[in-house]
């Protein structure tokens, strides 16, 4: 590349570097800056409860109540059904899967949990006691207050 153009170039480049640098007033929702590297939070602990947490919507998931680290759940295994599945969930103390696990997106019933449905964790996550990332207004519905 020749110098007469090169020169120019290198020159644009290094003085929108910085102003490239600047945000536009958007806030993160870390409220950290991403260019500098910043320890993690520390995990939030499990929530300790009475039982379930109220829902905030109609059909939402349950939570779970539980930890979950270290379970295994992929194609050829889901831990989770070890103790929610329906001959268990009495041995263990543990909630009942739903029957609208047992029915494909179609509507047929079936004799174990629907394929649709096998991954837990698409649907329910680990409760915890965290705060809202950002401020909201959101009420549940009448139905569930």
């Amino acid at each position: 590349m020749k110098p007469t153009i090169f020169l120019p170039l290198l020159l644009a480049v290094m003085i929108s570097s910085p102003l490239s640098a600047d945000n536009g007033g958007l806030e993160s929702l870390r409220s950290d800056n991403i260019a500098e590297q910043s320890p993690s939070a520390a995990m939030q602990k499990i929530a300790e409860s009475d039982g379930p947490m109220k829902r905030d919507f109609v059909q939402q998931p349950p939570l779970i109540p539980h930890d979950i680290r270290g379970y295994e759940v992929n194609k050829n295994v889901n831990t989770c059904l070890h103790c929610h599945n329906w001959k268990n969930a009495d041995k263990f103390g543990a909630t009942k899967i739903s029957v609208t696990h047992f029915y494909n997106r179609d509507g047929k019933q079936l004799a174990d949990v629907a394929p649709g449905r096998y991954f837990c964790l698409q649907c329910h996550v680990t409760q915890t006691h965290s705060q809202p990332l950002k401020e909201n207004t959101f009420e549940p519905v009448d139905s569930l207050k």
